[in-house]
């Protein structure tokens, strides 16, 4: 089994920067493949960023490429999203999720949330206009 506990989010104005933490049990976190979804009020959850295992490749949603940053200490077993230039429309709760099976395939299938078999409880990130 493995849980994630997201951190980070709070209330916010435009421009404003938040780094989100996600703490994750397990022996071999560094094999997992580790994602942030946001869900905002009235709308579906939505693929931000994942990062993959070893060498750390990343991915991002085309909303977010350019101010949010994902990144990943396995010896801390967590993995983090700094979000920097927050729009109003960055306003969602965020959830942390991980893959552990280290299957080699590319954007398209990591921005899908049925890859991810494990979730946090989420956290709230507020920007105000």
């Amino acid at each position: 089994q493995v849980q994630l506990v997201e951190s980070g989010g709070g209330l916010v104005q435009a421009g404003a920067s938040l780094r989100l933490s996600c703490a994750a049990s397990g022996r071999t976190f560094g094999s997992y493949a580790m994602a942030w979804f946001r869900q905002a009020p009235g709308k579906e959850r939505e693929f931000v960023s994942a990062i993959l295992w070893s060498a750390g490749t990343t991915y991002y949603a085309d909303a977010v490429k350019g101010r949010f940053t994902i990144s990943r200490d396995d010896a801390k077993m967590s993995v983090y999203l700094q979000m920097n230039s927050l729009e109003p429309e960055d306003t969602a709760v965020y959830y942390c999720a991980a893959d552990l099976r280290q299957r080699p395939r590319g954007f398209t299938y990591y921005q899908q949330e049925y890859v991810y078999d494990y979730w946090g409880q989420g956290t709230q990130v507020t920007v105000s206009s």
